[in-house]
């Protein structure tokens, strides 16, 4: 599946593309490998307490909201993985939000 990413600031527009290239579901969690402008492994699920995303070999890791929130996952995913690759995974959420829920 191809997505479309997009960071906009008062001074610059940029976009660009990501594919997410798997995706698994593991006993209601889902795992997914993001190839973009770095390649980025991906877990979500969703505890007693909302949702979450593990980046394991960024060493990350965030609560986040169901897939349609883009906002508000974006702006939690940049915190733990830079401006690109939180809104690279942040767009890829989105882009799935049809598939499974949170």
């Amino acid at each position: 599946m191809e997505f479309v990413c997009n960071s906009k600031t008062k001074s610059r527009s940029e976009s660009w593309k990501g594919q997410v290239v798997s995706l698994n579901d593991i006993n209601g969690s889902y795992e997914l490998r993001i190839e973009s402008r770095s390649s980025i492994h991906v877990i979500v699920g969703k505890t007693k307490h909302g949702g979450f995303a593990c980046m394991p070999d960024f060493g990350a890791g965030c609560h986040i909201a169901n897939f349609r929130d883009i906002f508000w996952n974006t702006e939690k995913l940049v915190k733990v993985l830079g401006k690109v690759d939180g809104i690279t995974v942040g767009a890829a959420l989105y882009a799935l939000a049809d598939k499974f829920e949170i």
